[in-house]
């Protein structure tokens, strides 16, 4: 995750990071900056959703789904996790909130000592299922957006989902909830980015992440709908130079990237042209942050209790929180994958390998997989110019 605010606004600071680090308790906002390997954990609570999204990494649809983690095996996984310190747990889905038991969890979940979010269509948050989020001790609520009303619509299979949508994130702010849009980027909703971001200003909301595609579960069968390199180019440049715009007009919106971290190296070459007293700040934060997190400071449980590196990497299993806890299995000095995950610039090849920048990166590795079929080429989804990853 890159804060496009943070490093292109000066919103973050390395010495406000190394003092909360110092005291222990690093604030939300600067979690990404955290050397702590205990992670945010995405627990996909349910395979089922109410919609059928074109892009969903585990291919949900509107049906009961076996074998999925009980609720007292859930409360189980998050007494683990909260007793590990792990600083998130993200309620995802399938939608999060066609679980029955979903309050209660999270409701244990917060006493467990967690911060408790929520990634959802947005659809089903009445005023009423916001107050119970609310009540629950839910700290954020998360809201896809895939475009202005008609692509967004298409994207979801449904008609009328970008109002619901829209509507669901006022309930939630009413409600005291924060709230943040999310948007995946590709070909069919380029040219939309400028209308969502407008009705991210327009209706006040405070965050706005912009994720790059990633080729898993239906996501994989957009790989033809991914932008191009110049392409990706091109929305950086935008989104950059937007960013900047709202800041200096003193809108209240942090804008972050996520799923290539391409996008770091790309902003601190801008810093670096533009504010060169700044560039050395920038990259420090980068390489505090430390690129792709998968392993490290994010790992995924599926519904089932199967822990993963991600929740883009569902074809490799750690194990499964059944059998044991999440912090044995995350700990587990033994699995020779994860020790690879966190030392991923000895393994990269290609311009991955090369890269001068390869430490605050690391590419995608299940993009290079899924095209190369060798999880440590370079990641095909990296733009940047020859000169641009040259020797930091």
């Amino acid at each position: 995750m890159i804060g496009c605010t943070k490093l292109l606004c000066g919103t973050a600071t390395v010495s406000e990071a190394l003092h909360h680090m110092k005291t222990g308790k690093m604030p939300a906002r600067l979690l990404a900056f955290s050397s702590d390997l205990r992670p945010l954990v995405v627990w996909n609570t349910t395979n089922r959703c109410n919609l059928r999204c074109q892009h969903c990494y585990i291919s949900a649809e509107d049906r009961s789904y076996k074998d999925e983690l009980t609720t007292d095996e859930a409360k189980a996984f998050l007494t683990d996790i909260g007793q590990m310190g792990c600083p998130v747990v993200l309620f995802s889905g399938g939608e999060p909130l066609v679980r029955p038991d979903v309050y209660e969890l999270a409701e244990f979940g917060t006493n467990a000592g967690l911060r408790v979010v929520f990634s959802t269509n947005g659809t089903l948050i009445t005023p009423e299922v916001a107050a119970r989020l609310a009540a629950a001790g839910v700290k954020y609520v998360g809201v896809s957006l895939d475009g202005d009303r008609a692509v967004h619509d298409e994207f979801r299979g449904r008609e009328g989902c970008f109002d619901d949508a829209l509507a669901g994130l006022a309930n939630a702010a009413a409600a005291g909830l924060n709230t943040g849009v999310r948007f995946t980027v590709n070909r069919a909703n380029m040219d939309d980015l400028p209308a969502v971001i407008d009705a991210v200003v327009e209706h006040k909301v405070p965050r706005f992440c912009m994720y790059h595609l990633v080729y898993t579960g239906r996501g994989e069968e957009m790989m033809d709908l991914d932008t191009d390199l110049a392409e990706k180019r091109k929305v950086m440049e935008f989104l950059t130079r937007k960013t900047k715009e709202l800041h200096a007009a003193g809108q209240n919106l942090e804008i972050l990237t996520v799923d290539n971290h391409a996008d770091g190296v790309y902003v601190y070459r801008k810093v670096e042209a533009d504010e060169p007293e700044r560039a050395e700040e920038v990259k420090q934060l980068l390489e505090m942050h430390g690129g792709c997190s998968a392993g490290e400071k994010i790992s995924n449980v599926d519904p089932r209790g199967d822990v993963h590196p991600c929740q883009f990497w569902p074809h490799v299993t750690l194990g499964n929180v059944r059998e044991r806890p999440f912090s044995e299995i995350w700990r587990d000095e033994s699995n020779l994958f994860l020790k690879a995950l966190r030392e991923k610039p000895k393994h990269l090849k290609g311009r991955c390998g090369t890269c001068g920048f390869n430490h605050l990166c690391g590419g995608c590795r299940i993009r290079a997989e899924k095209v190369t079929g060798d999880l440590w080429e370079a990641d095909p989804a990296c733009y940047l110019t020859d000169e641009e990853i040259g020797a930091a």
